[in-house]
């Protein structure tokens, strides 16, 4: 609560948008404790407040739980649906990803659903409606002097804007453009895509590595931004993050914890090295989960949109295993052309 009044009194959000819950302490909570200690107080709240309630993000504060654990044998359906043909099955979800749909009254818990704000879904028909999804963001961390500078630190970047470098981290060559491509692949040239679409920008010097070795210790001074993959729960310490830096590490669960010491997932790592905004899965996600970095860089360097902007509309799927760490009015880039 005194992380939450700290970060509305920074930002102007009145007294009467502040979300009381009492729920579990740990990081990860069952399916009945969030729908019972979560989001239903959550809906409760903004149904007291109308239909014009007004509210279009929900910001998750440090000690509310980032995963909800898989449904127990005996609550599962017996014959699960998946929401688009060939989705994995998976009943498990960060918190942040379920908040998204609180206003959705009923829908599948077998996989995931298409985001409808995702350009990449625009020309098919989804199942969920853009009315009932919130832009969901969390102010978190390894502890709560993290989650002080996570909002210090946006604030002071945007009156001087984002400055320092790009980092991309490919594992294989540039394809060929005309090549069809699909999972790794994809990710791997839509990081080539990145970097080309950054450097054509001017926005900050670009270096991308298209080696099969990640970039070691050293390599990237003055990081402003970055993705690249791929070190599965082991971070590599190759950064000097300036302040107010944005980046995320394409792996399978680079976001199961935020507070285990011992730990070295990519965001926790990252936040205690000094990022102020990170992007990571709470189970398994499949590749195509991920934002793509050509659309989720170019987009937020425009200086259009706020960061939970950004997000919103490069995030494929919901009721999933997604988390956004970092203010989500943070807009560390002013647009170029007005």
């Amino acid at each position: 609560l005194k992380l939450a009044k700290y970060y509305m009194q920074q930002r102007g959000i009145p007294e009467e948008n502040l979300v009381r819950l009492s729920t579990v302490t740990n990081e990860r909570c069952s399916r009945d404790e969030y729908t019972a200690k979560i989001r239903q107080p959550v809906r409760t709240f903004l149904s007291k407040r109308g239909a014009n309630h007004g509210i279009r993000c929900l910001v998750s504060m440090y000690g509310i739980p980032l995963a909800i654990d898989a449904l127990p044998a005996d609550k599962k359906p017996s014959s699960p649906t998946p929401a688009t043909p060939g989705a994995p099955m998976d009943d498990r979800a960060a918190v942040d990803s379920e908040l998204a749909l609180v206003l959705t009254a009923d829908y599948t818990l077998a996989s995931w659903l298409p985001n409808p704000y995702y350009l990449g879904f625009q020309q098919q028909p989804t199942t969920l409606k853009r009315d009932e999804v919130l832009m969901v963001s969390r102010l978190d961390g390894p502890d709560p002097n993290t989650v002080y500078r996570i909002i210090d630190d946006a604030l002071a970047t945007e009156k001087t804007g984002l400055q320092g470098r790009a980092y991309f981290d490919a594992r294989w060559l540039a394809p060929p453009k005309e090549q069809q491509l699909s999972g790794y692949p994809l990710y791997d040239a839509s990081l080539h895509h990145a970097a080309d679409k950054m450097e054509k920008s001017g926005r900050m010097p670009v270096r991308m590595d298209q080696r099969g070795e990640l970039f070691q210790p050293g390599d990237c001074p003055q990081a402003a931004l970055y993705c690249g993959w791929y070190s599965l729960s082991h971070y590599v310490d190759a950064f000097t993050w300036v302040r107010g830096a944005i980046g995320y590490h394409i792996a399978s669960g680079e976001c199961t914890t935020l507070k285990r010491p011992e730990s070295q997932v990519w965001c926790k790592r990252m936040l205690e090295r000094g990022i102020a905004a990170t992007i990571g899965p709470v189970n398994e996600p499949y590749v195509q989960a991920f934002p793509l970095p050509e659309l989720f860089f170019p987009l937020l360097t425009e200086g259009y949109l706020s960061l939970g902007e950004t997000y919103l509309i490069t995030l494929p799927f919901l009721s999933w295993q997604m988390v956004l760490i970092g203010d989500p009015l943070y807009q560390p880039f002013q647009p170029t052309h007005r």
